[in-house]
């Protein structure tokens, strides 16, 4: 494919490269070129970055679409990351003619670095670009987990346009679909309203409250790492933390937490596709925001550069097996745990004519906890939930 046709490569003259220190991460980073990188091997890159310049579909967000260029600014000042030493910095998607095209042209840049195996990290730009990253997936048939974390479900008006709050439920009603799961992390109840969150459970989707998020971080890790595609609204982090949106919120995460959150993304071997949306260079007057966004993407190269490549998609023989029956029940639930992470997984059996479908879901991330869980008696809400979808 040629990539310049969607492409802009990154203006270096733009990014203060006089601040990049020896050991910089600008350092180690490769710069497409347009047309004359034509003989590109993008499968060579451990990672690809590319910013999206799009915010016509932004609701009451006017001035995302300059944020891509803002966070290279302050992301390749930091300091390089161990086991990550080649990035592909691939420019950006500018906003074609209708924000439809830009939608295409960000379909199809996603889904030949899907194609090529190659994380992508995304700076956008509004958070409706999470809709043409899934519909990458669509072309590469492939089942697909989509985690976001937002204060709303963004379901909003199921007849409106697209746009930044409501392309869940255009993920959601599109045919044909290849959405197994998604989770919303970190939701504020007073934002959803109860519909909302009886159609989460119908769906056997995941939503897990900001409070509850917060006090339970380690368990975050287990929906994290079940992840394809994670959509990071920076709304979800609270204004002291990140004030650079006009739709800024008085609670929320705090920077670290951010971090940490992205960090988890970095190291699930599932993970594919990391996207920063909603950052508005506008009103992120001494850079606060711009700053955060590019230590959560620092955070999300940390972990890439730490992932022990033990999702057990293809063989279960090396980890360690725990059997839990029940009492009065006909469900025998398998857990195995790696040696290499020591993280855990769970088993649910699925109907064997769907296997080629299925094949990368019926092993569901999850904790100690849940195993723990099992142990006491009672199956695992997260079992239940797979199952049910499974069947």
């Amino acid at each position: 494919m040629n990539l310049s046709i969607y492409l802009t490569p990154t203006n270096l003259d733009e990014l203060n490269q006089s601040s990049w220190g020896a050991f910089s991460l600008g350092k180690s980073v490769t710069f497409y070129q347009g047309e004359q990188d034509g003989n590109l091997q993008l499968s060579d890159f451990k990672v690809a970055i590319i910013g999206i310049c799009e915010e016509r579909n932004a609701i009451d967000n006017s001035g995302c679409g300059s944020a891509p260029d803002n966070i290279r600014s302050y992301l390749y000042q930091l300091s390089a990351v161990a086991g990550v030493n080649s990035i592909l910095d691939l420019g950006n998607v500018l906003p074609g003619e209708s924000v439809e095209d830009t939608y295409f042209a960000v379909q199809q840049v996603a889904a030949e670095l899907g194609r090529n195996q190659v994380p992508l990290v995304i700076l956008g730009g509004s958070q409706d670009l999470t809709y043409p990253i899934y519909q990458a997936y669509e072309k590469l048939e492939q089942m697909v987990n989509v985690v976001t974390i937002d204060p709303k479900f963004d379901i909003g008006d199921l007849q409106a346009p697209l746009n930044a709050q409501n392309y869940l439920s255009k993920i959601i009603l599109h045919q044909p679909n290849y959405l197994f799961n998604f989770s919303n992390i970190g939701f504020q109840s007073y934002f959803v309203n109860p519909e909302e969150l009886a159609l989460m459970q119908r769906l056997n989707f995941d939503a897990y409250r900001l409070g509850w998020v917060r006090s339970n971080m380690e368990e975050v890790e287990a929906v994290v790492r079940n992840a394809d595609i994670l959509s990071f609204d920076l709304t979800a982090i609270k204004y002291s933390d990140a004030p650079g949106n006009n739709n800024v919120l008085p609670n929320g995460f705090l920077g670290d937490e951010a971090c940490r959150i992205s960090r988890y993304a970095g190291i699930s071997d599932k993970m594919s596709c990391f996207g920063l949306f909603e950052l508005n260079s506008e009103k992120d007057k001494v850079g606060i925001t711009a700053s955060l966004a590019s230590q959560m993407v620092w955070y999300f190269l940390d972990g890439l550069g730490a992932r022990k490549s033990d999702y057990p998609v293809s063989s279960t023989d090396k980890y360690f097996k725990y059997n839990v029956t029940f009492q009065n029940n006909d469900h025998l639930v398998v857990f195995y745990k790696s040696d290499k992470s020591e993280r855990w997984w769970m088993e649910v059996p699925f109907p064997h004519d769907r296997k080629t479908k299925y094949i990368r879901h019926h092993l569901v991330p999850c904790s100690y906890k849940d195993y723990q869980t099992a142990c006491a008696g009672d199956i695992p809400d997260r079992w239940w939930q797979t199952y049910n979808k499974l069947h």
